[in-house]
């Protein structure tokens, strides 16, 4: 992403995502009873506190299978952010972007789903200082797990994780639910963050699986703590649409 609009790429980030959502309803492949060998899901999410909002779209890609069946998997994902740029008065505007590619392997077993992955991380930074705008890049690279299991008719348990090597950078989430009357799943959600200079963990409420206009809503929200905020609300919109 060029770093010098930094702030209208985070806007053309909100419209890919808008895009998507405004996209027509494709049936669901468990739903025709066929499997494209090169099936996708694409896949966002809009994250929103007092202090940054974050947004970012990807996709998922299964090579030479269909998602439904054990195989490689390729993941392309394109973020942005706007932010604080220092914890002192006064704090400023800092605009971000990341991007990573990442390919690994995916083991289906029915309903149940576990994913390892490896590729590249990228961050870009603008960040408005006392002396002037300043901006800068770095390249590293990425370790990824992803996991989705249904353990009972009425219960799933979804958790992801990775490591980075730009500053040591390490997150993970976990967030079991039980299924309602409804069709989606209600619990609690558990997220850490931890880099070099900065940590975050989040405790939250998360509905997933909420169905609307052909495409899969994950919606959570909760209390974080940071390292320079004591505490904060916290809101996040994730959806995937597979096709």
């Amino acid at each position: 992403m060029a770093y010098g609009c930094a702030s209208a790429g985070t806007a053309r980030l909100a419209v890919v995502v808008a895009a998507l959502l405004a996209s027509p309803a494709i049936a669901d492949d468990e739903e025709t009873g066929e499997r494209s060998p090169w099936s996708s899901v694409l896949f966002g999410s809009l994250e929103a506190g007092p202090t940054k909002t974050f947004v970012s779209a990807g996709m998922k890609t299964a090579l030479w299978s269909g998602l439904s069946s054990s195989g490689f998997r390729t993941m392309l994902k394109i973020g942005g952010a706007q932010e604080q740029a220092r914890r002192q008065r006064p704090h400023g505007i800092a605009y971000k972007s990341e991007a990573q590619a990442l390919i690994g392997y995916e083991w289906r077993i029915g309903d149940t789903f576990i994913a390892l992955y490896a590729g590249s991380d990228y961050e870009g930074e603008q960040r408005e200082e006392p002396t002037g705008t300043v901006t800068a890049g770095r390249y590293g690279a990425r370790l990824q797990g992803d996991l989705w299991m249904t353990p009972t008719p009425t219960t799933m348990l979804q958790a992801s994780a990775y490591v980075s090597s730009l500053d040591g950078r390490t997150w993970g989430r976990i967030a079991p639910g039980w299924r309602l009357p409804q069709g989606f799943h209600l619990g609690p959600e558990i997220e850490a963050y931890r880099g070099r200079d900065y940590h975050k963990l989040r405790l939250g409420l998360h509905l997933t699986g909420v169905q609307f206009l052909g495409v899969s809503w994950r919606l959570s929200g909760g209390w974080q703590r940071t390292s320079d905020h004591a505490n904060q609300a916290y809101a996040t919109l994730g959806l995937h649409w597979q096709r």
